[in-house]
């Protein structure tokens, strides 16, 4: 079987995840050059053994061995880099999200139905073992008709201010994951968009974004989901779902290192949870890709495409205005 010869597009922290992963996980893939302009690329391609390393995205675009891009670069370039490698007919894996503006998603849009290559944004979350289960019993309607989903998500740490200046804020860079499982869970879109929060970090509140926010989503279908955000906790990653539906609930309870637990007179010690995204969606990664290189392989279509990625900004942008504007803001009215 002919191997998939892959180029990776950044290899920072996530860019690394899914270097590693394609390395050692995926026979059936060749990683056959990176571009990164960070001195540390050189030593990650005598390290995994690449031949090839491009200071110009271009450039790797343009090599005629490339099947694949995976771009792992930062968001403000994702939608120039899609659409050059869009045009040069390379199918492409990208993280989340596309842009942080809808228009210029949109454009990507265009360009992906005009080019008809292989397009796959990165929610890993939709492919973390734990989820994928809850949306199974969903599925098979173990809980009847779902009428409300409450999602938690806190960071054990907020980034940097710099990271947070140009991250597009908090429901854009953070929440849009969990705006994202909401449109999964719920199988439907959403209609009306409700924030509120703040910032208790006076770094972050000068830097004009949120570190704490609580969203409320009325799909049309009349499923009502609530979504807390934090950028700390302080005791550790805090991922959780719950699904409450007309014939009991299901959903996903901090996950942590150990399962083990005790109770005496001086009350109840658990473990905290997974420090971070990387341990905490570890398999998440290594599913998502399985997915996209399956496409690739098999000539299918990937779970998801630029439609979720509109979907998501849309509801962030919608987020945004409900909180500055302080009032309920209806998806129609970003278009």
């Amino acid at each position: 079987m002919k191997k998939v010869c892959i180029g990776i597009i950044g290899v920072g922290r996530i860019g690394k995840i899914h270097l590693d992963n394609l390395s050692k996980k995926f026979k059936s893939v060749t990683i056959e050059a990176i571009s990164d302009i960070d001195e540390k690329a050189e030593k990650l391609c005598k390290d995994y053994d690449i031949n090839k390393l491009y200071k110009s995205y271009k450039d790797l675009v343009l090599d005629k061995a490339i099947d694949a891009i995976l771009l792992c670069s930062p968001t403000n370039q994702h939608s120039e880099q899609i659409i050059f490698a869009a045009k040069h007919g390379k199918d492409i894996f990208c993280e989340k999200p596309v842009d942080l503006s809808l228009e210029k998603t949109k454009k990507v849009l265009k360009i992906i139905d005009k080019t008809k290559i292989k397009f796959m944004i990165g929610f890993n979350r939709r492919f973390e073992p734990d989820f994928m289960q809850v949306k199974k019993m969903i599925r098979n309607g173990k809980i009847g008709k779902v009428q409300i989903i409450k999602i938690t998500s806190r960071d054990p740490n907020p980034p940097s201010i710099d990271y947070i200046k140009n991250s597009g804020g908090l429901f854009i860079d953070m929440a849009i994951h969990d705006f994202d499982m909401a449109c999964y869970m719920a199988n439907d879109k959403v209609k009306e968009v409700y924030s509120s929060g703040g910032a208790i970090n006076k770094k972050i509140n000068l830097a004009g974004d949120l570190d704490t926010a609580v969203t409320t989503l009325k799909f049309e279908n009349g499923i009502i989901c609530a979504i807390d955000n934090s950028r700390k906790s302080t005791y550790g990653y805090d991922q959780r779902i719950e699904i409450f539906g007309s014939k009991g609930m299901c959903g996903i309870t901090k996950k942590n290192d150990k399962t083990t637990f005790l109770i005496n007179g001086k009350g109840i010690k658990k473990p905290f949870p997974k420090d971070f995204f990387i341990t905490r969606y570890k398999q998440a990664y290594i599913n998502e890709m399985k997915e996209f290189i399956n496409c690739l392989i098999n000539n299918n279509s990937p779970s998801v495409s630029i439609e979720n990625a509109i979907m998501s900004i849309r509801i962030a942008l919608a987020a945004k205005l409900s909180y500055t504007e302080n009032r309920k803001v209806e998806l129609r009215e970003i278009s």
